[in-house]
């Protein structure tokens, strides 16, 4: 099928075929495993999520998988079968060994080539645009699966976000986006509803790491966001360049407002974690409302009754 988002849209703020280009060039570089540690980092705690289910998923699957992060850490004993898909073929090519069986589809994240009911199991890690494919992940679930996905949070990178705003506003008299715009925690569950998932757990963490400047924030963004996740600014808005004069400003701005006291400076990246499962008959089931027995004003009284015992 056609690229999602090929033209400008309401729907999709993101250029996908760009998206491609940046995750295949991203995937020939010489040295990208050296700017795999966040990736790899999530990915071992998608599969500690997946460890916490105390089941053998039979058959999987990995939503925009890259070279395989999330595999990495995954045994043959929890998941037979695994089946990766990435909009670019150079990362699945340049894919990390796991022990795990495994096919590598290239496709689309947002238009996945299943059939409905297809999978016990499906995961995913930091896919750009995952929230533009909840909808066929529930669809090519089977009932009773469950996906399992993280994503960057809103918050993410905003030392750098905010420096290079207010470098361009004095600088420039305005400004541009230079990174990908970021999902807000409060419309994470919503989506995830909307798309007929139940049961629900979202969860926030958040991962910092020391730079000695806003420069090299860059450098590595560049292998992290390009090299590594093909995760460039890639929206229909973005400006394809900033003057050394403003990256000047907001280095100096990025050390004045957010610098350590040893001099280096720190860069955020809030993840969200997303659990929902596909509705099966045999799965527990809500109390009907107004069937409790204990009321919650009375747990405030418990404590008082348990000294009153002990005496």
């Amino acid at each position: 099928p056609p690229l999602a988002g090929a033209s400008p849209g309401a729907l999709n703020p993101f250029d996908r075929r760009l998206k491609r280009k940046q995750k295949n060039w991203a995937a020939l570089q010489a040295e990208p495993a050296k700017c795999d540690y966040l990736r790899e980092e999530v990915g071992g705690r998608i599969a500690d999520r997946v460890f916490d289910i105390t089941r053998t998923f039979p058959l999987a699957l990995d939503v925009g998988s890259g070279r395989g992060y999330i595999a990495q850490h995954l045994t043959k004993e929890t998941v037979e079968k695994l089946i990766q898909v990435d909009i670019a073929e150079n990362a699945l090519k340049n894919a990390i060994e796991s022990e795990i069986p495994t096919i590598k589809v290239v496709a689309d994240e947002e238009f996945l080539p299943f059939k409905e009911d297809t999978f016990d199991l499906v995961v995913s890690s930091l896919s750009h645009g995952l929230c533009f494919c909840v909808l066929q992940i529930h669809q090519v679930l089977k009932p009773d699966g469950v996906f399992i996905g993280a994503m960057f949070g809103g918050d993410t990178l905003y030392e750098l976000r905010c420096s290079l705003q207010l470098a361009e506003l004095e600088r420039e008299g305005g400004f541009s986006p230079h990174v990908s715009p970021f999902t807000a925690v409060a419309d994470l569950g919503h989506l995830l509803s909307r798309a007929g998932f139940n049961t629900l757990t979202v969860d926030t963490d958040e991962i910092q790491v020391n730079y000695p400047g806003l420069f090299e924030v860059m450098e590595d963004l560049q292998g992290k966001y390009i090299l590594c996740m093909g995760e460039s600014n890639c929206s229909w808005n973005r400006k394809p360049l900033l003057h050394r004069e403003t990256m000047l400003a907001a280095a100096a701005i990025y050390q004045e407002m957010y610098g350590n006291s040893n001099g280096s400076v720190p860069a955020t990246f809030q993840i969200y974690y997303m659990i929902g499962w596909k509705y099966h008959e045999s799965q527990a089931k809500p109390a009907q409302r107004g069937s409790a027995t204990v009321s919650f004003g009375d747990l405030a009284k418990i404590e008082g009754l348990l000294k009153r015992e002990k005496k």
